[in-house]
């Protein structure tokens, strides 16, 4: 369909923005905005207006499914999401089927474009890889150490410790103690008593941040001092808020820091201006408006499959994150990670891996 032949151009973000995981949906929210406020201001694409529909999956598939058949059935055009790995590769289909593309500005799972349709994209990196770089850092720097592995069963978190596991194993190293745990509960009393009869030096958690920060509290009132590393679900302001001092040194892989690039210098300085620190995957959720905006210029159109085959073919995206390209199955060429440490409240590069780490 031509551009040409809509006053309006409707798209759409979709992640969770009530309960626990609010700050990441939050994420897509205030990236997606911005970047549809941008492009408006500079005349839209080939003159035409973008609309967002912003709509709350909850991270969860079932939910995220409501989602799908809801934008549909508005007419939207794209959408940039979902967050959760889950809720994106529930959705995938329902998009498909209604000739929609997606590009996620967050999921991470491999399953989303190794199962997908011919219409996922992704921004972000994967954790096959993300999971693989901590393995090999974590087997390299803790030999011999006892080590635990954790997740949340959800598609990210199991699929991000199965790859961190493989990685390790596959250097030598044996986990001590491998669980899965419920999220969203306050008290995870029994896994702790597991890992500190294991004496662990280092957890692995495939998770979320609440989670995570919950966790590490616990343990840190029993005297351990094991290092706790996670993947990029815990770069968000909840962990240090549910953490408190227990986070101190707390390692996280992520993309490297976009805030760092020149090309995003000035969307970062409008978010500040705006009360809104830029974190997690608010400037990849800028990209991946940035990405359907760039297809559809150089295609004039707007149909699903035209935008996919574009971008899959290689073109390369002037994005904030900087130049990027995707695959034939729609993921980023080259995506590279990153590692980061919390400290007193904040988080900031710390490459490479550090064999040791001062906790409290």
């Amino acid at each position: 369909m031509s551009i040409s032949a809509r006053a309006e151009i409707l798209i759409a973000t979709a992640g969770p923005l009530k309960g626990q995981y609010a700050s990441l949906g939050e994420q897509l929210r205030q990236g997606v905005s911005r970047a549809v406020a941008d492009i408006n201001a500079g005349g839209g694409i080939n003159g035409e207006q973008l609309v967002l529909e912003v709509a709350d999956d909850d991270c969860d598939p079932r939910q995220a499914m409501a989602v799908a058949n809801q934008l549909v059935a508005k007419g939207v055009k794209f959408v940039a999401g979902h967050y959760c790995s889950g809720s994106s590769i529930a959705a995938a289909k329902i998009y498909e089927d209604a000739g929609i593309i997606m590009i996620s500005p967050s999921s991470t799972s491999p399953k989303f474009t190794d199962d997908g349709g011919w219409n996922v994209n992704r921004v972000c990196g994967r954790d096959d890889a993300q999971g693989a770089f901590a393995g090999r850092a974590v087997a390299k720097a803790y030999a011999g150490k006892s080590i635990a592995i954790l997740d949340d069963s959800s598609v990210y978190g199991v699929g991000l410790a199965s790859m961190f596991k493989g990685a390790l194993n596959g250097a030598g190293v044996t986990e001590k103690v491998r669980e899965s745990y419920k999220a969203g509960a306050n008290d995870y009393n029994d896994l702790v008593q597991k890992m500190l009869a294991a004496n662990v030096d280092l957890i692995y958690l495939g998770g979320y941040a609440f989670e995570a920060g919950t966790i590490i509290r616990q343990m840190r009132d029993f005297a351990s001092s094991a290092v706790l590393v996670g993947g990029d679900a815990l770069l968000v302001e909840q962990f240090w808020a549910t953490s408190g001092t227990s986070g101190e040194g707390t390692l996280v892989t992520f993309a490297p820091d976009a805030q760092k690039s020149t090309s995003a210098r000035t969307v970062i300085e409008a978010f500040r201006a705006a009360d809104y620190n830029p974190e997690g995957y608010t400037l990849q959720a800028y990209a991946a408006v940035q990405a359907f905006a760039q297809a559809a210029t150089a295609t004039h159109s707007v149909d699903g499959r035209t935008l996919s085959q574009w971008l899959r073919a290689g073109n390369t995206l002037d994005t904030v994150l900087g130049p990027l390209s995707l695959d034939a199955k729609g993921d980023v060429k080259e995506a590279g990670f990153a590692w980061y440490k919390w400290s007193e409240g904040n988080f900031a590069e710390a490459q490479p891996f550090p064999a040791t780490v001062s906790t409290p």
